[in-house]
């Protein structure tokens, strides 16, 4: 089994959202308020105690309020803004990403695969039903959230991918790692998707495709192993995988228990990228193409007043 996990988010710095980054990760590393308050006041609740008896019990009705005065704090120092302004076809587009995902979400079995392997030898492949590949995965979660230190006019749709979250905002996918965040432009994001056929021994997800039965001991021929007394078969599912990568260290694989919902949101990410200004060069070359055009237009005709 090898491991499928991204690299270190802290080289995951979209040169575009330098600034943003530093930010973030600063408002991250600052101390928690609530968390300095919270424990304080118990503490001087106790030392209370002990220079004033029964009456410093008194002190430790001061522990909500502080709590509740350090959380009101951080959310105000602990908190990078972010404001959207979208045009017209970048909302469409947005809509579009939202849309694919809402659909993704509602698939009834979605699953972060965490490491995989190949079958390579017999007994292998009869003692795991005849599978080629050997995956290790437990469930995530998708839902509509934003990193604890941004607040933002947008709620990003966001994918739970192991001890990491990628949230989907309109311009930029922002990667969460416990207490740092690294971004990933659209442009160096990179998803693809493949129906994957897996031999489900868990529950069968009511919306998934049942394509065949496999033997939980097969033999060569594909028939039950009849030295096994607890041979009985099991269902194999139509799956799709979702391979997300890019060139600054995202890789990983999510599964689905639907196909063909991948490529909408896919293709709506993609659109999200920005597009390029021509460079010097490439104006020059586009305008001469324009003249050379221009010149092989039959000539106008010749209009005067009367």
């Amino acid at each position: 089994m090898v491991d499928i996990d991204s690299g270190d988010v802290g080289s995951m710095r979209d040169e575009a959202f330098r600034d943003l980054l530093d930010e973030i990760n600063a408002k991250q590393r600052q101390p928690r308020l609530a968390t300095i308050l919270g424990l304080g006041a118990p503490a001087l609740g106790v030392g209370a105690c002990f220079a004033l008896g029964t009456t410093g019990l008194a002190v430790f009705f001061l522990v909500p309020p502080a709590l509740a005065l350090g959380l009101w704090l951080d959310s105000y120092r602990r908190a990078t803004v972010l404001f959207y302004d979208l045009d017209d076809q970048i909302e469409q587009v947005y809509t579009d990403v939202t849309a694919s995902f809402d659909a993704i979400s509602a698939c009834a079995g979605k699953w972060h695969i965490e490491a995989g392997g190949k079958v390579e030898d017999i007994t292998t492949w009869k003692r795991n039903a005849g599978a080629s590949h050997l995956v290790r995965k437990k469930s995530t979660a998708l839902a509509y959230k934003l990193p604890k230190v941004v607040k933002s006019d947008v709620t990003p749709p966001s994918l739970g991918v192991g001890r990491q979250v990628i949230y989907f905002l309109p311009d930029v996918a922002l990667v969460e790692d416990g207490d740092r965040i690294g971004a990933v432009g659209y442009g160096d994001l990179n998803i693809a998707w493949h129906a994957s056929n897996f031999i489900e021994e868990g529950k069968v997800p009511r919306d998934s495709h049942v394509i065949g039965h496999t033997w939980k001991h097969p033999n060569r021929s594909g028939g039950p192993d009849r030295r096994f007394k607890d041979n009985y078969q099991i269902p194999i599912c139509e799956y799709e995988a979702m391979h997300l990568t890019s060139d600054s260290g995202v890789n990983e694989i999510v599964e689905l228990s639907r196909t063909g919902l991948v490529e909408p949101f896919a293709r709506a990410l993609k659109s999200l990228q920005p597009r390029e200004r021509p460079t010097d060069s490439t104006r020059d070359v586009l305008l001469r193409q324009l003249s050379q055009r221009l010149s092989n237009l039959p000539p106008l005709p010749v209009s005067r007043t009367q």
